[in-house]
């Protein structure tokens, strides 16, 4: 497959592009500062641009098969950066038309399901006072990405680790995980549901 990875410089994108790359796959990623993608690859094409500039994200989702987005906000600030991004991305694949989007979300932002623990709560009561906006903002991108008419699927994950990948996940919601996964069993996961549709248009939380 031909893949759009979003947020591919940070710790999490590197793992991810990595391993699309190992699977096979082609990859476009996009780049405020291309020299921070420090993986090198003839199927690797990075693009320099902002996921607010409508162009450059059009270039990125061209004749791609899917699109994966690990982005996060990188600061509390009222900005909403990466919601607004979201729409971006998300009018593009409407014009390109590219129907499957697979997005990652913090355990923080709650589904219907969820039978979360007083420890959850806890932490979820934490995290909205000391990080209310970086909620609020990823709050926004999945309920955008679930309004769309896009196949999508949101993964949503505890507090991420730099530990080897353990291979073996718990898979349901908050009050099913346990409180840390390694950021490469996160990237398995988000690239194993370009092949597996059991979490279409759901929002699974993962943990190891």
């Amino acid at each position: 497959m031909k893949l759009a990875i979003f947020g591919g410089t940070g710790k999490t994108g590197q793992h991810l592009i990595q391993q699309a790359l190992d699977e096979g796959h082609e990859v476009v990623t996009l780049a405020r500062t291309p020299s921070k993608v420090t993986i090198q690859h003839p199927r690797l094409k990075v693009i320099q641009g902002d996921v607010l500039d409508a162009d450059c994200i059009v270039a990125v989702v061209q004749g791609v098969d899917a699109v994966i987005s690990v982005l996060g906000p990188r600061s509390n600030k009222p900005e909403f950066t990466i919601s607004r991004g979201m729409d971006t991305i998300l009018t593009a694949m409407k014009q390109q038309n590219v129907r499957r989007i697979i997005i990652s979300a913090g355990a923080g932002v709650r589904e219907p399901q969820d039978k979360p623990k007083l420890i959850d709560r806890f932490f979820g009561l934490l995290l909205n006072v000391l990080s209310k906006n970086v909620v609020a903002d990823m709050q926004q991108v999945v309920h955008k990405v679930q309004a769309s008419d896009r196949d999508w699927t949101v993964v949503r994950v505890p507090m991420l680790t730099d530990q080897p990948a353990q291979g073996a996940l718990i898979v349901g919601y908050v009050g099913d995980i346990h409180s840390r996964i390694s950021r490469a069993d996160m990237a398995a996961f988000m690239l194993k549901q370009l092949k597996d549709n059991h979490y279409l248009k759901k929002a699974p939380a993962i943990s190891n």
